[in-house]
């Protein structure tokens, strides 16, 4: 499989192709034993016994397992990949007539399924070769899902009728975004096509089955399919897809009579210009609960961008925040502050985050705030020596690490940081005497390939990065540093070295965030807007111990009714208007005085998060950071208030919550079964099988 890296040449962000298994992986196994077909295209046939899906293209898909195990539980799950391969008789004909070349061209086109993964963040890109992947895992899943509940009920006097009523007890599908969406049409086709249920409980079944997280309330990132694609590509589907429409119309028309308006914004078909399926309609028709991951988020999930289904079923509608897991975001990359932690409160709060309560009567313990405060000088040491290697940029240990590591997104707002970064500059240029509190501001993060803004973006911060780090004016006072190829691995480094977190994304926007969490439990102070899971981290921590600016998402909605104008926000802040200024002149990068027209325009003229609206309040809320951030003993002690407040992000708490409220599940005992008993059985409380693209 292929994977997108990234690398900044010349200041522009490359991607490269990622070959990560090109040497194999020696944690997981091939399983061809359970190699499943996958059917395309093909027509539909009308017979005595059905609908039937004929003259398909199969594509084999191969399972990979990679054990998960538990921690200190005697548990050992399996993560379930799939690889597509092609029938060994594909095309056989052409070969043996001669057309070597159009065998191997139409082999490729059946593994291509498998071979790129789409990069994309909060975008839809409606394109065939998606669409083929997202069906290739649920149609793969699905069946091996089927296989191990029949293998469940092995020698059962149940008839083919009954023997699925038991199916939503053993077995729970968490629709993770849009992604997996054709899960639902496809547990339909099996049930009603091939096991011969009746509709209406082929359905209930579904609807008992499915669970449905939404990820985003950004309209561009909701997936809707043309419908002429689906025919294509799946044909028996669509006709799914339109007898489920159908029906929850005329149940939305029952209960609503005479509200075709209600029926449009309610339908799985969007008509106009080119007939499209609404994914994200067809999630929340399908699953018995629907969540989003932050509260706040799931307040918008509910009364706002899928109001009218809220309307129709609001016991469906619950919020399941976010987590992260204490053992990678903490134990593995910041050992130093955990044994610290463990010697104050004991090791069980690796297992129960929730006890780093116990923390808050250790905020005014001088050897304490001494013993936090030098783990994390030590952390940003050895980060600042990376970045020199790396970067070739000396780096002032003593600085306050401000860092905003993230997609590269408008939302995301790094241009808001890039002009305070530049405010900085300004006031130092301005007064190189006054008294500055020392800052090295890191951005970091990938930008979809074909997202033009994000990677206009990236080029003005690494423009400005070579002027502030050049100037000798400037000294050590201020560095900033883009950094190449965020992932995994950068953030264990990055993470427990950080100051200051930036979540500042526009209110409304965001639907949770989890590196906002794993700042928060590494030591670093968060400045940000209420948004996302930043307002139940001011909610545990309390607000004023986070540095919250800008506007509410209130705020936001007044200001849209209004009418936002970016131009009075540049009129009347000086500073503004001379960063600007700078950025439109061609300040920071003299050889393209025109390089960033399209960024300044945008902020000007089509800037829907509001940068300048924020601007001021943001600018304020950094100047009271560095107040504090000169008072190394507060600003500990505000440190620890926050780490003590942070266990309600665990993803063990995450996980329990979907368990209790969504899966009617409890977490299985801890007894290693015999070793000769079976567990390839789709038990809730069993191993499990997750459908996830092998590349």
């Amino acid at each position: 499989m292929l994977a997108l890296a990234t690398e900044v040449l010349e200041d522009w962000l490359v991607e490269e192709a990622d070959d990560w298994l090109r040497h194999g992986n020696p944690w997981e196994k091939a399983r061809p034993e359970y190699m499943l077909p996958v059917h395309f295209y093909g027509r539909v046939e009308h017979t005595k016994s059905g609908q039937k899906w004929v003259d398909t293209q199969v594509v084999l898909a191969l399972p990979y397992d990679t054990p998960v195990p538990g921690y200190m539980n005697n548990t050992v799950n399996t993560m379930r990949l799939w690889s597509a391969r092609a029938p060994n008789d594909f095309n056989l004909r052409d070969f043996n007539v001669g057309d070597y070349i159009q065998a191997v061209l139409d082999r490729n086109l059946a593994e291509n399924i498998s071979r790129v993964l789409y990069p994309n963040d909060n975008f839809f890109e409606g394109k065939e070769l998606r669409l083929k992947q997202e069906y290739f895992v649920v149609a793969a899943t699905l069946q091996d899902i089927i296989r191990r509940f029949k293998a469940s009920k092995f020698g059962s006097t149940e008839s083919v009728r009954t023997i699925f009523d038991s199916f939503p007890d053993q077995v729970a599908i968490q629709l993770n975004d849009t992604h997996p969406a054709l899960a639902i049409p496809e547990l339909m086709r099996v049930f009603v096509d091939i096991e011969k249920l009746p509709w209406t409980k082929a359905w209930d079944i579904t609807k008992q089955t499915f669970a449905y997280t939404n990820h985003t309330v950004l309209p561009e990132a909701l997936e809707r399919w043309p419908v002429d694609l689906v025919e294509k590509l799946l044909p028996r589907h669509l006709q799914i897809i339109y007898e489920i429409n159908q029906r929850h119309l005329d149940k939305v028309a029952a209960l609503f009579p005479n509200d075709l308006d209600r029926l449009r914004r309610m339908s799985l078909i969007e008509e106009g210009g080119v007939k499209r399926i609404n994914m994200a309609h067809l999630c929340i028709i399908g699953s018995h609960a629907v969540n989003g991951v932050a509260k706040i988020h799931s307040d918008i999930v509910k009364t706002q961008v899928f109001k009218d289904f809220a309307d129709l079923e609001p016991e469906k509608f619950q919020n399941k925040t976010n987590g992260i897991t204490p053992r990678r975001w903490l134990l593995l990359c910041n050992p130093g502050l955990a044994e610290l932690i463990a010697e104050k409160i004991g090791e069980d709060y690796v297992k129960d985050l929730s006890q780093l309560i116990k923390l808050h009567k250790f905020v005014n313990d001088d050897i304490f705030i001494r013993e936090v405060s030098k783990v994390k000088q030590e952390n940003k040491v050895k980060f600042a020596q990376f970045l020199e290697k790396e970067y070739k940029v000396k780096i002032n240990p003593s600085s306050m690490f401000d860092v905003h590591v993230k997609r590269i997104h408008e939302y995301k707002r790094q241009l808001m940081n890039c002009l305070h970064v530049i405010t900085l500059y300004n006031r130092i240029k301005r007064d190189p005497m006054k008294p500055f509190v020392p800052r090295t501001v890191v951005i970091g993060g990938k930008a979809a390939p074909g997202y033009h803004m994000a990677k206009m973006i990236i080029k003005l911060i690494t423009a400005v990065g070579h002027v502030v780090n050049n100037d000798p004016v400037v000294g050590n006072k201020l560095k900033v540093i883009f950094l190449e190829n965020y992932r995994v691995s950068l953030a264990e480094k990055v993470i427990p070295a950080t100051d200051l977190s930036e979540q500042i994304s526009t209110a409304g926007t965001e639907a949770s965030g989890t590196g906002n969490m794993k700042f928060m439990l590494n030591g670093a102070l968060t400045i940000g807007t209420m948004d996302g899971a930043n307002v139940e981290m001011a909610e545990e921590a309390g607000e004023e111990n986070l540095f919250i600016f800008g506007m509410r998402i209130q705020d936001v909605a007044e200001l849209d009714k209004k009418g936002y104008n970016a131009q009075e926000y540049y009129d009347k802040l000086p500073e503004l208007k001379q960063a600007i200024d700078q950025i439109k002149s061609g300040f920071f990068s003299p050889t393209q005085p025109d390089l960033f027209n399209e960024v300044t325009n945008m902020l000007f003229h089509h800037d829907r998060f509001k940068v300048f609206a924020d601007y001021e309040a943001y600018v304020k809320c950094q100047d009271k950071v560095s107040q504090l951030y000169m008072n190394a003993k507060e600003w500990t002690k505000l440190v620890i208030r926050n780490i003590a407040a942070s266990g309600k992000f665990s993803s063990d708490r995450t996980i329990k919550e979907y368990a209790r409220d969504i899966w009617n599940v409890e977490p299985s005992d801890t007894k290693i079964p015999p070793p000769n008993e079976p567990r390839d059985v789709a038990d809730k409380n069993s191993s499990c099988t997750t459908g996830i693209l092998k590349m």
